[in-house]
């Protein structure tokens, strides 16, 4: 009888091979997920900064340049081409004095023409003030004759009435005489009236006349005046500056030729960064450094209009000693913006532009591990440290442009 012989299977073997090859496998998969990704870099790639307890001043530096303290503009009132120039930039002149000649042929025709016409116009007046004064003499005239013929006629009745008492003259040349009386005497007054209302409606006229006549003058006198603005004088005393008018060339009205700096004192003017508008205010003070010696100066102006993400200052100087400066001069302020503090500072590197000072690298031996950190307030020199790092820790400031991924550094 044949006995049953069961057939091996080789599923276990091969389970037991495959199953050390997967737990290797996994393995490598998870070390490669959870090492920390690391690079060699050589320590002369990078810049090293110890983290310090210092005193935090909180200021900022720009640039100001240096201007008058009163500049006043020299501009075109009437505008036309340049005939004549009789300064040069730069050059120092008294108030009142030429500084060129324009040339409009159709500007002083039209101011001819207007000349003429206001001329006419008060000679006009002038004229109707001289008809309402002899019209005054011609009622004087007429009141004198008629004043006469009262006098004539009062005479003659008071000498008829005692004719007439006397019964020399009859009643009827009496009556006669004392009818003439009357109307001579009605006459008088009527016209005395009649003068008087019309001498009080002359002085009105004239009154008014003389008004007009006044007004005329004064705008001749403009207009004259306006004629002289073919001549660019000097509105003020100073020196001339960015005055550079060409022969021949035409400008516009209210054009700007140049200016006059009347050279009484400096001021400086920057332009800053609209991050700062918020903590700046007039009154705060910094220095400059000027023939090496420190200068203080102060805000004394803020313009709160923003453009191209800047706004402007202006600072005068604390001192009255009065300083040998030149216009545009270019001076480095340093503005304080709080009084000192001492804390934990780090010194500024281009790390930041990476980071935005939320993490940094920290050395320790030859390795720098990534770590997270909070940065407070800056200045040109130092950024305040908030947490993450402790006093004379050394961390890598220069820039993290190809570490931004890595989380450990090997320095060689």
């Amino acid at each position: 009888m044949d006995t049953i012989i069961k057939r091996k299977t080789n599923k276990n073997k091969y389970l037991l091979i495959a199953l050390p090859i997967i737990l290797l496998f996994g393995f490598f998969i998870f070390t490669s997920v959870t090492k920390k990704r690391s690079l060699t870099i050589k320590a002369s790639e990078i810049t090293i900064k110890t983290v310090e307890n210092d005193f935090f001043e909180d200021f900022m530096a720009f640039q100001a340049r240096a201007v008058p303290l009163n500049s006043m503009f020299i501009n075109i009132i009437e505008g036309g081409a340049v005939q004549e120039i009789f300064v040069e930039n730069g050059d120092k002149v008294i108030k009142g004095q030429p500084l060129a000649r324009l040339y409009n042929p159709n500007s002083e025709l039209a101011y001819m023409q207007q000349e003429t016409a206001i001329i006419e116009q008060i000679n006009n007046l002038n004229k109707a003030k001289l008809d309402l004064r002899n019209q005054e003499l011609n009622l004087a005239k007429d009141l004198i004759s008629i004043e006469h013929d009262y006098l004539d006629a009062k005479n003659l009745y008071v000498l008829n009435t005692k004719l007439f008492e006397e019964e020399i003259l009859s009643k009827n040349e009496w009556e006669k005489t004392k009818e003439n009386y009357r109307f001579q005497k009605e006459r008088m007054n009527i016209i005395q009236q009649s003068v008087k209302k019309e001498k009080q409606a002359n002085q009105i006229q004239i009154q008014q006349l003389n008004q007009s006549i006044t007004i005329m003058d004064k705008s001749l006198g403009i207009l004259r005046t306006n004629k002289k603005n073919f001549l660019i004088a000097a509105p003020l005393a100073g020196r001339l500056s960015s005055f550079e008018p060409i022969l021949g060339k035409t400008y516009a009205q209210n054009t700007s030729i140049g200016t006059i700096d009347d050279r009484k004192g400096y001021k400086l003017v920057a332009d800053l960064d609209e991050f700062y508008l918020a903590r700046i205010a007039v009154g705060q003070k910094g220095t400059v450094d000027f023939v090496n010696k420190i200068i203080e100066v102060q805000i004394t102006k803020l313009n709160p209009e923003i453009k191209n993400g800047r706004f402007q200052v202006e600072l005068d100087f604390v001192s009255l000693k009065k300083l040998d400066l030149r216009q545009g001069l270019s001076f480095g302020v340093k503005l304080n913006l709080s009084e000192k503090t001492k804390t934990k500072v780090l010194s500024k590197g281009s790390f930041y532009g990476e980071t935005n000072g939320k993490w940094i690298f920290v050395v320790k031996g030859n390795k720098a591990e990534k770590r997270a950190i909070k940065l407070g307030r800056e200045n040109p020199l130092y950024y305040e440290v908030l947490s993450g790092l402790n006093s004379n820790e050394k961390v890598i400031t220069s820039s993290y442009k190809d570490y931004n991924e890595i989380e450990i550094l090997d320095i060689e």
